[in-house]
């Protein structure tokens, strides 16, 4: 696994064992546990459960809730997705509504009856069919559920994404259910728990720091209002650097909006953008309000912002004591992002319940989709979260993918913050948005961009320790063919894996992207939580990761679809369509010929006792995370990042 000196919301990639299959009468149906995960591209797999030390049982009286995931028409319902979607096809953009798109290619009401009749039976209760019949849910013991599914649950101990240890819960083997059942089921979740807490621990960063309490002289700069304001000496070199720049203390809304030419002209009025998240944040609304305001951005209408749950809660404070030194702003910059980019777009930030985070923010999108029986409750879903592969069947991520494309809804997906593939942005109908490292200049002008891959180094005692990479998620598929959309764009060198003994030319990731390294992240805003359980000040810092470049792409999105009678729906077809032309920024490599101020960040001492740094942008390791970043299409950046006017007049004409 590539170490990384900080990653963001990308949570322990906890790859699941060989499946035990029951004897008899039973079938084995993937869980959260899958053998295929374990053989997918580098950088992304980590150890089976059954290698990782056994931390203890579930405690058998502890309640849980699974889903277990019905099968749709996915041929019949792909085939209509690819129709809607692709420019020039008959059906283009005449999509389905939720309840029209169950009725057609949905699993039958008399399926999900037998599987609910099977799951009572069982002696699980408060038995459920969801709204657009997805999946059953039912809620047990500990011990009713792994004598229902034949399995044991367990905790084991891992690493997690900040390269600590943490302790995972997760069944041993795959579920078993009914052989008869079998045929209609894609996979069951509910029994890998909550995942390890991985907020970001970016510290707020300020133009310069005070005045020296005791010397009374002040103290140099640790960051830069613009890209290239303060540069440091490299003594000594490393990498050959013998300069590089302090990060930035976060840009501003107009720092983001002018390199990626939003304008005033489209805002995304009359457009919804729906934001996944897994907590909820302290007075959104309120937070949002005092954003617009230090920003200089219009003041948002109460209209334009409703905060609604999905699922149920799991008994704990998402935001207790725990988060007192770790704050997670992940809703708050979801939100910030996409108002910077589209300030006239109504925002639904749908928060998804329950103790098991994957399948809470799976309800969130899916609540989404299913809206009032008529309309999907949004056309662009931003989903700032990952889930690593062999958490959750990815069939069930499909699923909803599919949903989504037939419904006229764009599911925008972060490539996450390690490098490799996740089940969530592996998906060919989900639009994967990968990061840069962006430079904005004193003019508010793009000073550089390159993908978001960066090795650190740390100085102590007058010598250099490279830690390894951090940076965005990316690669090849070992699961999804070549989608038509990518054919003539994606070079065969970055489409073909082998899979077994065979060469297949496969799906590509990301498709597109935006800023997401931290040294050049967002200054966003959150509101504390007050002892008293009242909203407190407001605080600011900054923040990143493909997160953090998933609704900023989401947001341009909404200013194109300002004024158009349908939805861009899954916007893939037309993103690849545009590849080559004006409509992005080509993401190129850094190089020698490259100004060293350019090429690295330094990140001085914190005074916590932690050494200095240096941050080398660009940096690749194609030989074990299959990425790079080159001319045209490439596995860090995709196609590119959008180019203002161009990119938005380009989807309008690319959609008649």
């Amino acid at each position: 696994m590539v170490r990384s000196r900080r990653r963001g919301r990308a949570a322990a990639a906890v790859a699941g064992c060989t499946a035990v299959l029951a004897a008899g009468a039973l079938l084995g149906v993937p869980g959260t546990a899958q053998a295929a995960a374990t053989t997918t591209v580098p950088g992304t797999a980590s150890p089976a459960v059954h290698t990782m030390p056994l931390a203890g049982a579930v405690p058998s009286a502890q309640d849980m809730t699974v889903q277990v995931w019905l099968k749709p028409d996915l041929a019949g319902a792909a085939a209509f997705a690819d129709a809607v979607a692709t420019p020039g096809s008959a059906a283009f953009h005449h999509y389905l509504g939720p309840d029209a798109y169950t009725a057609r290619f949905g699993p039958s009401a008399a399926h999900a009856r037998a599987v609910a009749a099977w799951l009572s039976t069982k002696g699980l209760t408060r038995v459920h069919i969801s709204d657009g019949r997805d999946y059953v849910s039912a809620t047990g013991t500990a011990s009713a559920v792994q004598s229902a599914f034949q399995v044991r649950i367990n905790r084991y101990r891992a690493e997690d994404a900040l390269g600590g240890t943490t302790v995972i819960q997760s069944n041993d083997r795959d579920v078993s259910i009914p052989a008869p059942l079998a045929p209609d089921v894609l996979g069951v979740t509910g029994m890998s728990g909550a995942r390890p807490n991985t907020t970001r621990t970016a510290a707020a960063r300020h133009t310069q720091t005070q005045t020296g309490a005791q010397t009374g002289a002040p103290e140099a700069p640790t960051c830069s209002r613009y890209w290239a304001q303060h540069t440091h000496l490299v003594h000594p070199a490393y990498q050959g650097l013998s300069t590089a720049s302090l990060p930035v203390c976060g840009y501003s809304a107009r720092q983001i909006r002018a390199a990626y030419g939003a304008t005033w002209t489209d805002t995304g009025k009359g457009q919804t953008v729906a934001l996944t998240e897994d907590e909820a944040p302290t007075a959104m609304f309120r937070t949002l309000t005092e954003y617009a305001r230090t920003n200089h951005l219009p003041a948002p209408k109460p209209s334009q912002f409703r905060e609604v749950r999905s699922g149920k809660s799991c008994g704990t404070s998402a935001r207790g004591a725990a988060q007192a030194t770790a704050v997670n702003d992940e809703a708050e910059m979801d939100s910030e992002a996409v108002y910077a980019m589209a300030p006239g777009a109504a925002q639904l930030m749908v928060v998804g319940g329950g103790c098991d985070e994957d399948q809470a923010l799976l309800d969130a999108a899916l609540s989404v989709l299913t809206g009032d029986g008529k309309h999907p409750s949004a056309s662009i879903v931003s989903n700032s979260w990952q889930i690593p592969l062999g958490m959750v069947p990815e069939k069930t991520v499909h699923a909803i993918d599919v949903r989504a494309a037939a419904e006229g809804v764009g599911m925008y997906f972060s490539s996450g913050d390690t490098p490799g593939l996740t089940v969530t942005d592996s998906d060919p109908y989900a639009v994967a948005v990968g990061g840069t490292s962006l430079g904005i200049g004193a003019a508010d002008n793009r000073v550089f961009e390159t993908g978001w891959s960066s090795d650190y180094g740390s100085l102590e005692h007058g010598r250099w320790s490279d830690l390894g990479i951090s940076g965005g998620g990316g690669g090849t598929s070992l699961v999804y063919g070549l989608p038509a959309y990518q054919k003539g764009v994606v070079p065969a060198s970055m489409s073909r894996v082998r899979v077994g003994n065979r060469v297949a030319t496969d799906r590509a990731v990301p498709d597109i992207a935006a800023d997401a390294d931290l040294d050049t992240g967002l200054l966003t805003g959150y509101t504390e939580s007050g002892s008293d359980a009242k909203p407190g000040p407001y605080r600011t810092m900054v923040n990143a990761g493909t997160s953090l470049a998933c609704p900023l792409i989401a947001g341009l999105i909404a200013d194109a679809q300002q004024g158009r009678k349908t939805a861009f729906g899954f916007s893939n077809p037309l993103i690849y369509r545009l590849a080559g032309t004006r409509a992005y920024h080509d993401v190129l490599p850094v190089d020698s010929r490259t100004p060293q101020q350019n090429r690295a960040a330094y990140l001085a001492a914190d005074g916590s006792g932690g050494a200095p740094g240096v941050d080398v942008f660009g940096s690749q390791e194609r030989a074990y995370t299959q990425q790079v970043t080159a001319k045209g299409y490439d596995t860090m950046t995709g196609v590119g990042t959008p180019n203002g006017a161009a990119f938005i007049a380009g989807l309008r004409r690319a959609a008649p």
